[in-house]
């Protein structure tokens, strides 16, 4: 279990996290959401001991990374999957990570297995494309076996049969009693991967909640209606005042009419139901609206910023303050 108490990370007079204090149980896969600047990557690099907190603490299994004696056999991370000698061979890489936490060499083959990386062992990552990379990086975090891991955007570069595969392998982990947190900005796969949901905005916590839960307390936005005569009835219920408009999947969505008053006017033109229920938002709808005031860096600001660097005669980005240190958050 990963546990955090009143975390804080300052740089300078920028709080990238702000007394964060959550626990990241066992056996679910956790989605870590929050805007670009929210403080997820801080927060991560602070569990890892790659930054130390300013005040309060992160510890995994009870203890403080550093204080791990064979780090990668407690907690395998995923953050960065440039971070590999590009010219060591991929068994290589893996080899000294092992050596140095007394792990077997059987184990690196039985990992670059795992992601599909043993028809290409020999070859150096400089040579990889991004979505090998990402293998080789999961390849890493598993080296350990570990009974935690941390996976920082973990499907870029990756293919759709790439997708399924890491979606597949998290939930497998958690299903063998494994702590697994992933962050991540696609909202649909968060929704096919993540059984609870940890959102952060401007590094303070907005959500600690199940995933099913979170959708439920969403109120629903119109009726969602399936029929095999879509066209007609959307003329129908149009003509009687409803706003109607067509789903990804075919179905309609109808607001401005109750559902038995959309079951009447089917009923009265012939028009066959196969289902009338509320319609529930995405993950991402629910998302963007909890997360609304939290956007550190949305389209407004940065065009602002960017008609106020043309006025000054500046290129944007240049002769302001940072506000955040390149590369704190993602």
């Amino acid at each position: 279990m990963i546990e955090l108490r009143q975390l804080t990370k300052r740089y300078g007079d920028v709080t990238a996290v702000d007394g964060l204090s959550f626990d990241v149980r066992p056996g679910v896969v956790t989605g870590f959401l929050g805007p670009n600047g929210a403080g997820k990557t801080t927060t991560m690099r602070v569990m890892l001991g790659l930054d130390a907190p300013t005040s309060g603490t992160a510890t995994v299994g009870g203890r403080r990374y550093a204080d791990l004696p064979f780090p990668l056999t407690e907690v395998g991370a995923l953050l960065d999957p440039h971070a590999v000698h590009p010219r060591r061979r991929a068994f290589d890489h893996l080899l000294f990570l092992a050596q140095s936490n007394g792990i077997g060499r059987g184990r690196i083959e039985e990992v670059l297995g795992l992601a599909g990386l043993a028809d290409v062992a020999g070859r150096r990552p400089g040579e990889f494309s991004l979505g090998m990379k990402q293998r080789l990086g999961i390849a890493t975090a598993l080296l350990g076996d570990p009974p935690v891991v941390i996976f920082d955007e973990p499907v870029n570069g990756l293919d759709p049969e790439g997708i399924v595969w890491i979606r597949t392998l998290m939930r497998g982990l958690a299903a063998e009693g494994r702590t697994v947190l992933v962050s991540s900005h696609l909202m649909s796969e968060m929704a096919l991967t993540a059984d609870h949901l940890l959102v952060i905005g401007r590094g303070r916590l907005i959500a600690d909640v199940g995933f099913e839960a979170f959708m439920r307390s969403r109120p629903s936005r119109g009726v969602l209606v399936r029929t095999p005569d879509a066209p007609e009835l959307a003329v129908r219920l149009a003509d009687a005042g409803a706003a109607v408009r067509q789903d990804g999947d075919g179905a309609l969505v109808v607001t401005g009419m109750a559902s038995a008053e959309i079951g009447k006017v089917a009923m009265v033109h012939g028009v066959v139901l196969h289902e009338l229920t509320p319609h529930r938002v995405s993950l991402e709808e629910a998302y963007l609206d909890l997360t609304r005031d939290s956007v550190e860096f949305g389209q407004a600001a940065h065009f602002a910023h960017a008609r106020e660097s043309v006025r000054t005669g500046r290129s944007a980005g240049r002769g302001e303050p940072a506000r955040t240190r390149d590369g704190v958050d993602a």
